[in-house]
């Protein structure tokens, strides 16, 4: 059935600049090929996304350009690569600069509470203090993520470390909110790609493409996951005046990635 919007009053803004993470468009690509129904949807949601002069569509290559730029850096005794973005993104890293012979991976997600809150909880059985235990030796670390947004994950990230292994701290992002990197500036140096100025939400946003029509962008207490396109608020903030003709795009790309 067709996914119909209705405008009604919004208490997510409209932000002034959407960055928007391309990485959907490889991974359709590689898995059904280039003459496929998923990858034409794909260049379609891309077109129309690129119509609209107040988004900035990200690509990785671009970002992990900026990254790099803001070395070089001595190999680092461990980097830990928050949840399965964060440990991809310094194995790319690494593969162009040799920081990070040594990657561990935190597994950690932010799940949406009831109340609308969110909390930073571990997706395996082990608790994310037993995740980073045994770093207090470390000569130096990299915590490494591939977005810096609220910045509660990377807080939490970095409250959890052993206290000893906090002193020797460099962290790494492919984006961030500029704003949200204050509070970790103020305990470490701070490598972002695109460090994004202006007030989260209202001025600037970041979201992956992939989110938009993959289940599990939205992660939530004692319910299924969602995707970007099955939360009508935030499409209409993101998309005004096309937010229908985005999520029936979406609604169909979904069903064609789907396992």
């Amino acid at each position: 059935m067709p996914v119909r919007l209705h405008v009604r009053h919004l208490s997510t803004p409209t932000p002034r600049v959407l960055y928007v993470h391309d990485d959907l468009t490889a991974e359709v690509t590689e898995a059904h090929g280039d003459e496929s129904e998923a990858a034409r949807l794909t260049h379609e949601l891309f077109a129309m996304l690129r119509r609209d002069p107040r988004v900035v569509v990200l690509t990785l290559a671009g970002q992990l350009d900026r990254v790099v730029a803001g070395g070089p850096h001595d190999p680092f005794a461990v980097a830990i690569g928050i949840g399965a973005a964060g440990e991809r993104v310094a194995r790319a890293l690494h593969a162009r600069t040799g920081w990070f012979p040594v990657i561990r991976r935190v597994d950690v997600t932010r799940e949406e509470q009831p109340d609308g809150d969110y909390r930073i909880v571990s997706t395996s059985p082990v608790s994310i203090e037993v995740q980073l235990a045994g770093l207090d030796g470390a000569a130096s670390l990299a915590l490494v993520d591939d977005t810096v947004f609220s910045g509660l994950t990377m807080r939490s990230i970095l409250a959890a470390l052993p206290r000893a292994a906090a002193t020797r701290l460099h962290v790494f992002c492919l984006r961030a909110v500029d704003d949200s990197l204050a509070g970790i500036r103020a305990r470490c140096p701070v490598t972002a790609g695109v460090a994004a100025k202006g007030r989260m939400l209202d001025d600037v946003s970041f979201i992956n493409a992939s989110g938009l029509a993959r289940r599990g962008a939205i992660r939530r207490a004692g319910a299924l996951p969602l995707a970007f396109f099955e939360r009508e608020e935030w499409m209409l903030a993101w998309f005004p005046g096309y937010a229908e003709e985005v999520t029936r795009l979406c609604q169909r790309l979904s069903g064609l990635l789907a396992p």
